[in-house]
């Protein structure tokens, strides 16, 4: 029986017949690339080559050392266990250090000895400071633990300094206290500071103003002595021309006027200023005054003659009172006309002026 099929239906056979034919070359490439028909990576034998990138981590017995501190300790330790046994480390390298431990080299055996002998000193303990028979002694050496107390003092008080943010009682003992703490570490550095603050200020080096006299004057205890400028100066930002005058309170003592110069008027302005007086013709301050050495001897020897005077009387009558009275009277007037010492100063007497100022 002949079955006669449409034209549609043998189209479509023809084209599953051939769809196969197509497909199996994709599946295949598909197959190979995804990795199919290989054998397992495990299967393989790898053989490494190059370093060992995996190194096993350390492996410590008792504990382990949290820094690089800890492992250098803990190598010394092993040394010193290797030395213990009869070990070095010339011994435990091998045949490469073999000779080393029995022949060292004689350059680092000359190190190790320095080396030695460094850390000999470092270590070594201070001494005592060794008088000789010449009264001189060596320089002390601090204590070091008491040193470090001193430091642990000084960073408390500057932290209660800046706690407090004023001026205490208590911190100032404290800070006595450490200045004579270090004073007993450090008498060199103690001797050192009296000496330059006994010779610093009074032996610098300055410039002087030159001035003079303005008149004859009788100078007495108290009085104001004029001096005029020989040269145009600048104080406290003000020009003072030359030939102006200036004042200062005399005060005697020692044989010298020694004149203080607070104050400077120009115009309606008051300058304050602060000068000291020197004598031109000896260079040393104040003005010369031989006259003024009667000022001790008189006055001492006057007043303790008038004071010594007593009424021996007890009567206590009327005439003995007025005594008294004008006795009292007497030996006040006395007292002050001893006291009235004069020094003459002739007019353009030279002196010389230092600016307190600027002595530094």
């Amino acid at each position: 029986m002949n079955t006669t099929h449409s034209p549609a239906f043998l189209k479509r056979r023809k084209f599953l017949m051939v769809l196969p034919l197509l497909i199996l070359p994709f599946m295949t490439m598909a197959f190979w690339s995804l990795g199919g028909g290989s054998k397992p990576p495990a299967a393989e034998a790898s053989v490494s080559k190059g370093l060992n990138m995996v190194l096993p981590d350390a492996d410590f017995k008792n504990e382990k050392p949290v820094d690089k501190m800890s492992l250098y300790s803990q190598a010394q330790k092993d040394s010193a266990d290797l030395i213990k046994h009869g070990l070095t480390t010339g011994e435990s390298s091998g045949i490469a250090g073999a000779g080393r431990g029995l022949n060292p080299d004689p350059s680092e055996l000359a190190i190790q000895a320095k080396l030695a002998q460094i850390n000999a000193q470092v270590n070594a303990k201070p001494i005592a400071p060794a008088y000789g028979p010449g009264g001189t002694n060596t320089r002390p050496t601090p204590d070091p633990a008491m040193s470090a107390d001193v430091a642990k003092l000084e960073a408390l008080m500057k932290n209660m300094q800046a706690s407090s943010g004023g001026d205490d009682s208590e911190m100032h003992q404290l800070n006595a206290m450490m200045d004579k703490i270090l004073a007993i570490q450090n008498p060199d550095l103690v001797r050192q500071q009296h000496v330059k603050s006994s010779s610093g200020v009074p032996d610098t080096l300055f410039k002087a103003i030159p001035a003079e006299i303005a008149g004859n004057v009788k100078a007495v205890e108290g009085s104001v002595i004029e001096l005029r400028l020989l040269d145009t100066i600048v104080l406290n930002g003000q020009r003072i021309p030359k030939g102006h005058s200036i004042f200062g309170l005399a005060i005697f003592s020692n044989q010298r006027i020694s004149l203080e110069i607070k104050n400077i008027r120009l115009g309606n302005q008051i300058i304050p200023v602060s000068l000291t007086v020197f004598d031109k013709r000896d260079g040393m301050i104040g003005l010369n005054a031989p006259e003024a050495l009667l000022v001790d001897a008189v006055n001492g020897g006057a007043d303790d003659a008038i004071r010594s005077m007593q009424l021996l009387s007890m009567d206590q009558s009327i005439g003995t009172q007025v005594a008294g009275a004008g006795l009292e009277a007497a030996k006040g007037l006395f007292s002050k006309k001893v006291k009235r010492v004069k020094q003459k100063l002739p007019a353009g007497y030279p002196v010389l002026l230092r600016d307190n100022s600027k002595k530094k």
